[in-house]
């Protein structure tokens, strides 16, 4: 059988399939996530998540949740069987939720945050709403009440803001997925808290940490791979300032991305660690790009693509695709693309939207170089919950004299 993803239908839900040998795999996705909350009902979909849960038990197979900005993940693993009845359950109490746990449930999700450390950029980028919720506590929860959360649940844990996806030898036979009709909603509004960007902040901890959202492509993958490489080269092997120097290209499903840079520094080196992450930057700016750096990004990723269980690594992401109205692409379609891009298509990418970074610095510290202005502070941090009181700052952080920004 082909190794690709193939396309199907269960009970009305559009189902995702690829073949795979060993133990069955299979997850159900949501269209729904801590994005489409409240700051005043933040936590509903994580306590939907536990509850639609509570009746699985203490099973010898594998299965969890997972809740995200804009998702929310039921996965399992086990034999054909254990499949069947998991994702039967699942929907079952998705129609019945297990009120009488309801209070035991919010005490779990209390425990469990407060063990949690999230970070503030999405609170610094997007405010107090949408994508920003889940910098915050999950303050909604203690106050919810049973029929606040039977609503939701029967809002948005709907067949038709639903996708599953399957790996194994076939799909399961007497596999039912009972569902009430709803609709496929839209990926969550996008806000703005920045008065202005690019802008930073500084939080006294030690490191530089960038954020910045980009059109979501090949070319914009490509640069997060080559950033890192130049900052593990600059702040680690040639400077001897970070320990870790690395980035992360997350989608968000809605053709952008997060391209997410951190170093960190002892507080003796922040200086130069800030000093010497400019400079990386400014250099890929003006189309310093190595091509066997390039070639070495490109080499991982199409190994990614092509390995052996790669049609089932990209069935969730897949299914999130298929929720956000992007039908998954082809490995063919994502080879050939990957393998045209060369040095100039990636310099010439750039940061595109211009604008859209936010910069994390330790506290003391600023952008300095030729060109460069200091901002004044706006704001701060509008909740004592954090413990710390950041300063906001807004406008270009740095200026290479290049035509165009960093």
């Amino acid at each position: 059988m082909s190794q690709g993803i193939h396309h199907t239908e269960v009970d009305g839900i559009p189902t995702l399939f690829a073949y795979a040998t060993g133990p069955m795999r299979a997850g159900l996705v949501f269209r729904v996530g801590v994005a489409d909350e409240t700051l005043a009902g933040a936590g509903i979909t994580h306590l939907v998540e536990h509850l639609a849960l509570h009746r699985q038990g203490l099973a010898d197979y594998h299965f969890n949740g997972a809740t995200k900005a804009a998702f929310t993940h039921f996965h399992v693993e086990g034999a054909e069987h254990e499949i069947v009845a998991y994702l039967d359950g699942v929907c079952t109490s998705l129609l019945d939720l297990p009120m009488e746990r309801l209070e035991t449930e919010k005490e779990i999700l209390r425990t469990e945050e407060a063990s949690r450390e999230p970070g503030q950029l999405p609170l610094w980028r997007y405010g107090a709403q949408g994508y920003g919720l889940v910098s915050y506590p999950e303050w909604g929860v203690r106050g919810l009440r049973p029929d606040d959360v039977r609503e939701w649940a029967g809002t948005w844990f709907t067949r038709d803001n639903a996708v599953l996806w399957i790996a194994g030898e076939r799909l399961p036979a007497g596999l039912s997925l009972k569902l009430p009709a709803g609709q496929r909603r839209p990926m969550p509004a996008v806000t703005s808290a920045l008065p202005t960007a690019p802008a930073y902040f500084s939080d006294g901890k030690g490191g530089v940490l960038l954020d910045a959202v980009v059109t979501d492509t090949t070319a914009a993958r490509l640069y997060a791979g080559v950033l890192e490489r130049e900052l593990s080269r600059s702040l680690r092997q040639e400077g001897g300032y970070s320990y870790t120097a690395a980035s992360d290209y997350t989608s968000r499903r809605d053709g952008f991305a997060t391209v997410t840079a951190f170093a960190d520094a002892l507080p003796a080196k922040q200086d130069a660690v800030l000093g010497g992450f400019v400079d990386v930057l400014v250099g890929l700016q003006v189309g310093r790009i190595a091509q066997a750096d390039l070639e070495a990004v490109r080499g991982r990723s199409d190994a990614t693509l092509t390995a052996p269980d790669a049609a089932v690594r990209r069935l969730p992401g897949a299914a999130e695709e298929l929720l956000a109205h992007r039908p998954p692409r082809g490995l063919d379609e994502l080879r050939a693309e990957l393998w045209a891009m060369t040095p100039q298509h990636v310099h010439a990418w750039r940061w595109r939207p211009p604008g859209r970074r936010c910069c994390r610095l330790p506290r003391g510290t600023g952008p300095t170089g030729p060109g460069t202005r200091r901002p004044r502070p706006r704001r701060r941090t509008p909740s004592r919950a954090r413990g710390s009181r950041p300063y906001a700052r807004t406008g270009r952080p740095w200026s290479s004299g290049a035509r165009g920004s960093v």
